[in-house]
């Protein structure tokens, strides 16, 4: 048994081996397709994309407070410990209901302790940061020092990404309709970022997706921090190929770096980001 447990929302991303291998309590997110609902992951994600690149639309709809209940249920009253992090509260309110959830659960427990963060991440963003909390409980850590630590470095956890097509964008009131159908004919690929409020913030706009993925190496070149053995996250829309030439990038210009894990963007994520979609994340001084 763990000294205490660690969760997330299934937007974190992180591989069903990952969170098997290290016990994470995971709470699913939802899509809808087709008049379809689905649970974060039931979905094949190829078959998601592939339904996707034909027109298919995916909507997504918050988690209830009834739902991080049961889970924050479930661990306090097995006599567990809990920090979970959430899903950015500047992309979802979920995080808001987890909270509430977590003051009705506390008082049923007041014995046990039961931590909510706001990771202010997305994707595999969150992710890196459970992987730091994992890799920090492995240590002997205590959750509240894990807990101080995750709060107090949240905000340098890097997001740099970019999308294949602006419509998923669009659709989401990233960018205009004349915005994206000007980008469409000009083939321009924005690279945005996550900002200190949690939100998806274009920063950069770059002719053709060759250009946009080295933005991504560039944009890490100017904010890692220290990056000697640390562990890269990538992470892409169904498409293997360009996250591996990411990777062989990031590792030419940062030999120093240590594990560079590749994922795939989740259903849900891929709703609001689409096919294609290219992100790697990392630790700087801030964001």
């Amino acid at each position: 048994m763990q000294s205490f447990v660690i969760g997330a929302c299934s937007t974190c991303d992180l591989p069903q081996d990952y969170v098997d291998r290290h016990e994470i309590a995971i709470v699913k997110y939802t899509f809808s397709i087709d008049h379809k609902e689905y649970k974060d992951g039931e979905m094949d994600a190829h078959t998601f994309y592939n339904m996707e690149r034909e027109g298919h639309v995916a909507t997504t709809s918050q988690v209830t407070p009834d739902e991080y209940m049961k889970l924050f249920d479930k661990v306090l009253g097995y006599g567990q410990d809990l920090l979970y992090i959430a899903f950015s509260s500047g992309l979802s309110g979920s995080c808001n209901n987890a909270k509430l959830a977590a003051e009705e659960v506390r008082s049923k427990y007041p014995d046990r302790k039961l931590y909510v963060i706001d990771s202010l991440c997305a994707s595999l963003g969150q992710g890196l940061l459970v992987d730091y909390a994992v890799k920090m409980r492995a240590e002997g850590k205590s959750i509240d020092e894990v807990a101080k630590w995750v709060e107090a470095n949240k905000l340098c956890l890097n997001h740099w990404f970019t999308v294949d097509s602006l419509n998923y964008l669009r659709r989401g009131g990233r960018l205009t309709g004349a915005s994206a159908f000007m980008g469409t004919l000009l083939h321009i690929k924005p690279v945005l970022h996550v900002d200190h409020e949690g939100h998806l913030v274009p920063r950069e706009k770059e002719q053709g997706r060759k250009k946009a993925i080295r933005c991504l190496v560039n944009k890490m070149s100017e904010y890692i921090y220290k990056p000697e053995g640390q562990t890269i996250f990538i992470s892409h829309g169904d498409d293997i190929e360009a996250a591996e030439k990411l990777a062989a990038m990031v590792r030419e210009r940062f030999p120093q770096v240590g594990e560079i894990m590749l994922g795939m963007l989740g259903t849900v994520i891929g709703a609001h980001s689409g096919p294609g979609t290219l992100a790697v994340y990392f630790m700087g001084k801030s964001r």
